[in-house]
């Protein structure tokens, strides 16, 4: 019956997670119109008919070579077969006990301790990790976090986080544009300033709270999959402790201080910056419950 429930979840993740990524392309879609009207409103509907084939196109780019944007904004480098290959290994193995097609293998030069997945399907996908945790963590706590990015993929997880960072950016262009359109657009409303206020007022409210919206729909589809995937590396590994000894570590040695942006840190193993935000808006479980969870397994 475990088995079941746990399965059922991730088809009820995947439901949630297409509900989401619909709220955030509606809201996407209003900022359009509201940015059209305060420029012009003659060309509202004009303008908003450009943002929807600007923002599909967007998507259909970034959901078709996302990885590879991923990957290189965080300078991720190709495992060497001699160098790296106890890792591409440990890839290999643990990909064959999910069941999937190996990824590609990356590897990122930093001390910190983390890991990620991209890609858009189980037979397009990378798996990247750092030096820092190739350094500091033995074959079977390597094992847990390769197998949770394991996960992701087997979940399709990947394909969601892929698209949800790239929402958040346009969120954040188009946040930008609507604030600068009312700076220098002024002289273009002074025909309807009654009917404008409201406009005006709902596009400020919508231009700030843009970024906790967003920030909010990072977190509704990470946390709950963070757990999932955990579960799903106890499984494949059939050694829960090696996970939660691996989450030990990182919690003890990280700083949190990974060059790293804010539009994609919702992918990697465990929240690669420390921000005021992320008490309140974190897109990963605290670490203390991810290893308490384990443990009782």
């Amino acid at each position: 019956m475990e088995k079941v429930s746990f399965y059922d979840q991730i088809e009820k993740n995947k439901r949630d997670s297409l509900l989401l990524m619909l709220g955030v392309f509606v809201f996407l879609l209003a900022f359009a119109w509201l940015i059209g009207e305060l420029y012009d409103p003659a060309v509202a509907f004009l303008f908003l008919f450009i943002a929807l084939i600007i923002t599909l196109l967007h998507i259909f780019i970034s959901y078709n070579y996302g990885d590879i944007i991923v990957l290189s904004s965080v300078n991720a480098r190709p495992a060497d077969e001699r160098e790296h290959i106890y890792l591409i290994n440990t890839v290999e193995g643990l990909a064959i006990a999910a069941g999937i097609p190996t990824p590609k293998v990356y590897v990122i030069d930093s001390p910190e301790m983390n890991a990620f997945a991209t890609g858009k399907d189980p037979q397009h996908a990378s798996i990247a990790v750092t030096t820092g945790l190739l350094e500091n963590l033995n074959r079977k706590e390597l094992e847990g976090v390769i197998g949770h990015e394991m996960s992701h993929i087997k979940n399709y997880d990947i394909r969601f986080a892929t698209l949800v960072a790239v929402l958040v950016g346009i969120v954040a262009i188009m946040s930008h544009m609507l604030l600068r359109t009312y700076r220098f657009g002024g002289g273009r409303r002074d025909s309807r300033k009654g009917e404008m206020g409201v406009i005006i007022l709902i596009g400020f409210l919508l231009a700030i709270l843009a970024p906790v919206f967003t920030r909010l729909v990072q977190a509704m589809i990470s946390r709950k999959r963070e757990y999932l995937a955990d579960a799903g590396s106890a499984e494949l590994t059939r050694y829960p402790e090696g996970l939660a000894s691996a989450l030990e570590k990182i919690k003890n040695i990280n700083t949190g201080k990974m060059p790293v942006s804010e539009a994609v840190s919702h992918l990697f193993f465990v929240d690669p910056t420390r921000t005021a935000l992320d008490s309140m808006f974190a897109t990963h479980p605290p670490i203390e419950k991810r290893i308490e969870i384990l443990r009782s397994m």
